[in-house]
């Protein structure tokens, strides 16, 4: 939708509440998106464990036994860089979940609004294969990381422009 929709929407007694609901495809385009971030950040765990297993790794006394590790290490590189990206992960994704629901309710353009959310959240996931799982040489990584920075960005400055006459 966009804003003379939404204006329209407002004037009509309309509440915002129907931009975040299943009869919106930008809603649900975000819904799908989202939910497939936050199962890959769940994933992460999970490889960070695999990681650990593999190479015996383990981080805590209790753990040897499971491991048959004979010492804790918590300076093993493969499970450091798992847990570098999901860090990554918690630092880039859960602010681009926070800022694409703002812009969504904000009404933006329909097309517009579904590939910013398809593409930043694709860039998230390749971002994770480059990184964490098959890790290739820079600048692969960076331009995963600064286009979905970039999409936040300008999300960032459309809710602001959206919202700032609301003051």
């Amino acid at each position: 939708m966009d804003n003379e929709t939404v204006d329209m929407m407002r004037d009509s007694g309309a509440s915002g509440a129907s931009l975040l609901s299943k009869s919106n495809p930008v809603f649900c385009c975000y819904l799908v998106w989202s939910t497939v971030l936050i199962i890959k950040m769940l994933l992460m765990t999970l490889l960070t464990a695999r990681q650990r297993f593999k190479t015996k790794a383990v981080a805590n006394p209790e753990d040897m036994r499971m491991t048959r590790a004979d010492e804790v290490r918590f300076n093993d590189a493969n499970v450091e860089r798992v847990r570098r990206a999901h860090r990554n992960d918690l630092e880039n994704i859960l602010p681009f979940l926070l800022l694409t629901l703002a812009y969504v309710s904000c009404g933006p353009h329909p097309l517009a609004a579904k590939l910013l959310i398809r593409i930043g959240a694709s860039a998230r996931l390749l971002h994770t294969l480059v990184y964490a799982v098959f890790p290739m040489p820079q600048p692969t990584r960076a331009i995963s990381f600064f286009i979905t920075f970039s999409i936040m960005i300008y999300e960032a400055v459309y809710v602001l422009l959206c919202s700032v006459k609301y003051i």
